[in-house]
């Protein structure tokens, strides 16, 4: 056992910034509603409109084209409401369920061995009929980087749009909307060191969003609803921190453990690991760390808290294994410490257990 607790997953959650905190704290003193028109209102709105500022440098978009939602979640469904009406929904075979349930009739993109999507196959289902691409920029699961760039010239090549659901990327790499090329792009505040509750849609010049909750006309009617200010003014507060590179430290993580890395040969985002432990299955594998002191995950921590086989290592061809993996995420405040007492637990726990699957 170790004597504190260590979280290695921000993949699911990242560890909130104290920048992130302060500018919430501060947010939450103000205690008015941006839409007022009293002095009050005045001070939240302008707080408001400087963190749409802030959030728009980061990610190289004009603030007038970004629309904050409740989440990636929202922002990944309210892109493929807004742009991909009336057309084919084309969708990576790894994507998250935020993209899948959106568009529950869409054309599957192979990916390879690695995770990456098949831009040859993606060439072949852009012909025909007008589409929507939707792709990860960086897998929740494996940290799969997609080559989001060369889908993008593909599509504009075809007529088509591209959405990028970018929810794990910011905070560990660097993201530009005019870089990757898309038509709308979605990010998670709480996938960055923002508190949960808060995302936001960024879309291209030449698109309209058509909103898909009506109110007061909040976000030029294309949001409905009171803006979360606070979880905005801690979004653009993340949104000042340069991307955490914690490559070395995932690559020390992995060094000669048990079992296999999935997507290690694909470019990866610098804190994600996937490791696949054949044999053991993965519940079994989250709760017997957790009671070692380590907080990780197996797949996305979206459902009903339920570890299900993983559709992502399924769709990279890891068959049985797909239900043999976890994911460890490293946050921005990992230590080198904090890795090797992972690595200990690890072996222990592999020792032990492959032992007894044998």
């Amino acid at each position: 056992m170790t004597q504190t607790r260590v979280y290695l997953d921000a993949n699911a959650t990242e560890t909130i910034r104290p920048q992130a905190m302060e500018a919430v704290q501060a947010a939450m003193l103000l205690g008015a509603n941006p839409s007022s028109i009293h002095a009050e209102g005045r001070d939240a709105k302008r707080l408001l409109e400087a963190a749409r500022d802030a959030v728009g440098r980061r990610f190289g978009v004009p603030p007038a084209q970004i629309v904050f939602t409740s989440g990636g979640t929202e922002a990944d469904a309210l892109a493929i409401h807004a742009l991909g009406a009336g057309q084919r929904v084309i969708i990576g075979a790894t994507e998250h369920d935020a993209v899948r349930k959106a568009a529950p009739d869409a054309t599957i993109l192979p990916v390879d061995g690695e995770g990456v999507a098949d831009l040859e196959a993606l060439r072949h289902a852009l012909e025909g009929a007008p589409a929507l691409v939707c792709l990860m920029l960086a897998n929740n699961e494996t940290g799969t980087i997609q080559p989001i760039a060369e889908a993008a010239q593909l599509c504009r090549k075809a007529g088509a749009l591209l959405h990028v659901d970018a929810a794990q990327a910011p905070g560990r790499m660097a993201v530009t909307m005019p870089d990757l090329g898309c038509d709308s792009l979605a990010i998670s505040g709480h996938k960055m060191g923002a508190p949960p509750g808060i995302g936001a849609l960024l879309f291209a010049a030449q698109h309209t969003p058509r909103p898909l909750i009506a109110g007061g006309g909040q976000e030029r009617f294309w949001r409905g609803g009171t803006q979360a200010l606070p979880a905005i003014a801690g979004l653009a507060a993340a949104c000042a921190i340069p991307p955490t590179d914690l490559a070395a430290l995932r690559d020390a993580l992995e060094a000669d453990l048990p079992g296999f890395v999935a997507g290690r040969q694909a470019p990866r985002l610098g804190n994600t690991t996937c490791l696949v432990l054949p044999g053991v299955a993965a519940q079994t594998q989250v709760m017997t760390l957790d009671l070692a002191g380590f907080a990780v995950s197996a797949g996305a921590a979206c459902s009903s808290g339920k570890v299900q086989r993983s559709h992502v290592l399924e769709a990279m061809g890891l068959g049985e294994h797909a239900g043999h993996a976890i994911r460890v995420s490293l946050p921005w405040h990992t230590t080198a410490a904090d890795v090797a007492a992972f690595r200990e637990a690890y072996r222990a726990m592999a020792q032990r257990l492959q032992r007894r699957a044998a």
